[in-house]
């Protein structure tokens, strides 16, 4: 069960409900409250709503639990972080670091508190983006309260109150602009030009000086300089990869891609492209390696769901493309439906039924064996003949299973169905050994039976005919063609029981063929003139088509002769 919330509640975090997966969460930890992963869930899932207060404290809970494991320390510096408190998110990071030297998220986490504590003391507005009083401001103004429904403008939110020096990286952005006025207690102003005014919310009874900031004027440190050079860098090596790829050039858009990689590793396309190089060139195993890094950083970074889902599908495909058996392909499909749990895309859906009906196939394929489905057969009939039905069927199903060809299987097992009274299943394998060879004989007699049992003698008798032209002298098909006659001769005659003739009439109401003639209007009209004016009916006798429908009418016991 507490396995069952969490997965629940790792779903609904992948697709940007914070606030579900907070809840399958917080089930998980009822039902299982020492298990440290449910806590540094929940942590994670705190922060995505800046809810820094909860989440330091699930890190916390984390550590206590688990004390040796360096995510709980990731958890406890991204809290610190978004409480603003970076010295002690310092001190968690490296605390991570001890445990796990190598990590690189713990590695990033430090870089980040690092360069914060630094920007906190020489950037005059780290005051404003402190803590929760950020969002509550946010939250609070009309004008900003819409913007937080735009995942892009909290995520370059998040960075900022990360890194306040990163603000100079988005002056461009209108929204960040105003965001910034409303945690100044300022309104932005002006003309368009690179100059923005700031003009003092409150209005005065003196009028106070207008303060002018020059956006362009505001230098970027020499760390965030080259940053930003190294990005645009990144995305030339990614546009050249892009042409390589399409040229087919693929040795050209991996060395592309991979110079991306090394310039920007927060974009995590370099590698889904990189590897859907590989998958063309057949490089299975380095295409999947490079999916699951591509998902590993994707979470780390909180990238796009769509972008996970991306990741996750090309790597099913090379688990696809690499398929021997039919067990090779259930790690594929695992794999789509955790894609389809990030994004549904109809592509990836097509992928996933692609690889069940191929496991399927490859199943039925490993299963097959001519030999033993005749062992299986062979023990059935020795069930049949000791009136053991259901050990019969079973024995006759593993039969089909080991070659689903063999006609005389199937026609066994409709024998016992049929034994059983199950007669629905009975018709559908006789129906399937026609289908399967036409020219067999015992399906006729087998399907024949089972409609003569469901009363239905007219489809009995087209079916017993159809099998003497393929054996005109099979005696088990003449004789259900007389015993057809019979029957329906005797409604006919009028010579049903009151019992009989109500049965008959509910079985063939259900009968499409009956319904279309009792509602077509012609019909009506005939079963009225056959009853009220026999000048008409003689007329309507020879018509061979009218006359067809009305045998059929009385067959089925709706209209009867006197």
């Amino acid at each position: 069960m507490a396995e069952e919330a969490k997965s629940k509640g790792n779903a609904a975090f992948s697709s940007g409900d914070y606030a579900t997966a907070i809840t399958h969460f917080t089930e998980a930890i009822n039902l299982s409250p020492t298990n440290h992963v449910l806590y540094s869930n929940r942590s994670a899932a705190y922060a995505s709503l800046h809810r820094y207060e909860e989440a330091l404290s699930d890190a916390k809970k984390t550590i206590e639990l688990k004390p040796d494991w360096s995510k709980g320390y990731s958890r406890l510096g991204a809290a610190f972080i978004g409480l603003s408190k970076f010295e002690e998110a310092i001190d968690a990071y490296k605390k991570g670091l001890e445990i796990d030297p190598s990590n690189e998220t713990l590695k990033s986490g430090l870089a980040d508190a690092s360069r914060s504590r630094v920007s906190s003391k020489s950037n005059p507005f780290v005051d404003a983006f402190q803590g929760q009083e950020m969002w509550a401001k946010l939250t609070a103004d009309p004008g900003t309260r819409v913007y937080l429904k735009e995942p892009d403008f909290v995520k370059t939110m998040q960075e900022i109150q990360r890194n306040p020096n990163n603000l100079n990286l988005y002056m461009k952005d209108k929204r960040v602009m105003q965001a910034l006025g409303v945690l100044l207690n300022v309104k932005f102003g002006g003309s368009s030009g690179d100059d923005t005014e700031m003009k003092e919310a409150d209005v005065r009874k003196e009028p106070e000086p207008e303060m002018e900031v020059e956006v362009e004027s505001m230098e970027l440190t020499e760390e965030e300089r080259e940053k930003k050079e190294r990005k645009e860098k990144a995305l030339k090596e990614k546009e050249q990869g892009n042409v390589a790829y399409k040229k087919k050039d693929f040795e050209r858009a991996i060395e592309c891609y991979s110079k991306a990689m090394e310039l920007d590793d927060e974009d995590i396309s370099y590698l889904t492209n990189r590897a859907a190089v590989y998958l063309e060139m057949g490089k299975y195993e380095e295409c999947i390696e490079d999916c699951d890094k591509a998902v590993e950083r994707g979470r780390e970074l909180r990238s796009d769901f769509k972008m996970i889902a991306r990741a996750l599908t090309r790597k099913g495909s090379a688990l696809v493309k690499m398929a021997k058996c039919s067990k090779d392909f259930e790690p594929a499909i695992e794999t789509f439906q955790k894609a389809l749990t990030e994004h549904r895309n109809p592509d990836t859906l097509k992928k996933l039924n692609d690889a069940e009906k191929a496991k399927k196939e490859l199943e039925q394929q490993e299963y097959f064996d001519p030999t033993i489905a005749e062992e299986e057969r062979e023990k059935g009939n020795g069930f049949f003949k000791e009136q053991k039905y259901p050990e019969a069927v079973k024995h006759y199903s593993e039969a089909i299973k080991r070659n689903p060809s063999d006609v005389r299987a199937y026609s066994n097992r409709a024998a016992c169905y049929t034994k059983l009274g199950a007669l629905p299943e009975g018709l559908k394998d006789a129906e399937k050994c026609i289908e399967l060879d036409p020219s067999f004989t015992k399906g006729y007699s087998r399907k024949g039976a089972i409609q003569f049992f469901m009363k239905e003698y007219d489809k009995a008798m087209e079916t017993y005919q159809e099998g003497l032209k393929h054996d005109p002298k099979n005696q088990e098909l003449l004789d259900g063609v007389r015993r057809c006659v019979e029957q329906i001769n005797k409604a006919n005659r009028g010579d049903l029981t009151p019992e009989e003739l109500k049965e008959r009439q509910a079985k063939a109401m259900q009968d499409p063929e009956v319904q279309n003639i009792l509602s077509d209007p012609v019909m009506r009209q005939v079963l009225v003139d056959f009853q009220e004016n026999p000048k008409a009916a003689q007329e309507h006798m020879k018509n061979p088509m009218v006359m067809n429908k009305i045998q059929k009418l009385v067959s089925a016991g709706i209209v009867q002769v006197r």
